[in-house]
This record gives structure tokens, sequence and C-alpha cells, in this order.
């Protein structure tokens, strides 16, 4: 009989009904776990992503490539052989013609656009300068000759500016070379003082 509820007593002991707790406890924490790194990994790889953009957008080859590069300028020649850089504006001219007496001459180049030529052998041209005002340009000793539809490209003349007193006679015959009418001619009563220059060479934007 003492034998028998020794034995009885150890098998209360021996219980498993609650071993199988803990077992479920270590479940719900390994899932935990893994949620917490799956949403600390996650913003990692968008901060990567981000970074992987800005560097291909700021990409230096790439910047390099979209710049486009100088357009060289290229120029028909008449008369003596000139080069195009160091040019004086118009404005700068304009200032330089204001700053001459009559009698004066001083070698200089600038660039304009051409206002008008001469329409029967390109003799002459009138160039534009600031405050609506023109330089009138003949060539030396006549020993060449601008196209005639040269009217408003932009050209080059390197030569001597001086202030020029023309006569009534030589305005009206400007006035018919640059294909005026006989009504605008007759208006010309009075000698015009003008911002004259000799070109020795002129260049023309083709």
């Amino acid at each position: 009989m003492v034998f028998a509820a020794c034995k009885k007593s150890d098998e209360v002991k021996i219980d498993h009904t609650n071993s199988e707790t803990p077992a479920d406890t270590i479940v719900q924490k390994d899932t935990v776990v893994s949620t917490e790194v799956i949403s600390e990994e996650a913003p990692i790889a968008e901060v990567k992503s981000e970074a992987k953009q800005e560097e291909k957008v700021t990409n230096p080859k790439e910047i390099k490539a979209e710049i486009p590069k100088d357009v060289k300028v290229e120029y028909a020649s008449f008369g003596d052989k000139i080069a195009s850089d160091k040019a004086l504006t118009k404005e700068q001219m304009l200032k330089k013609y204001a700053s001459l007496k009559k009698g004066d001459t001083v070698a200089v180049k600038f660039k304009s656009r051409i206002k008008d030529v001469c329409k029967k052998k390109g003799c002459w041209m009138k160039m534009d300068l600031a405050e609506s005002k023109e330089s009138f340009v003949r060539f030396k000793d006549y020993g060449f000759f601008v196209p005639l539809n040269a009217d408003n490209s932009e050209a080059i003349v390197s030569g001597r500016a001086f202030l020029d007193v023309i006569s009534v006679d030589e305005l009206k015959h400007y006035a018919k070379d640059g294909g005026k009418s006989e009504e605008e001619i007759a208006k010309i009563k009075e000698p015009k003082v003008t911002y004259a220059f000799q070109a020795d060479g002129v260049l023309i934007q083709k």
C-alpha cells in the first residue's frame, strides 16, 4: 500500500500540461522580433535608393553633356584682312565720335548692324550706332565693294573714323544710289555733318 502511494505521488509531479505554454511564448516573441527587423530595414533601403537617384542627377559627366558647345561665327572678308576680336560696340563707337572735333581722325574697329548699302555698286554702307545715329562708311580708295544685299547683316569695320560735312549734291547722289524716291531726294536742301568712316577692311557675318 505504501509503495503504491509513492508511485502515484510521482506521477502527479511529472505533469506536462503546462510545459506547452513557454513554447507558445517563444513563437510570439520570434514573430515580434521579425516584425521589428523588417520595419528598420525598409527606411534604410529607401534612403539608399534616394541617394543613388541624387547621385545620378548630379553626375558631372551628365551635366557636362548638357552644356552646348560655342558656335563659331563665320565672316566673309572684304578689303584688307582683319581680326574679328577687340571691336568696339555701337555704343562705344558713338562715344568715340562724340569726343572728336572736325579735323580729328582716329584709327578704330567697331561692330554693328548694316542699315543700308549702295544698291548700284556696294561702294558705301551705313552702320547702326546707338541713339538712332549712324556711321557712313566708305571704302579706302574704292578698292573693294560689299554685297548689295548686305542690309541688316552684322559687320565689323576697321579703319579711320572722323567727322565729315557732306554737301547737298553728295547727299542727293547717295540718296539716289540708296534707292530713294525723287520726292525724298528733293527734300535734301542742307549739308549734313556725318559720323564718317573710311574702312580698309570689312567682315560681314555669313
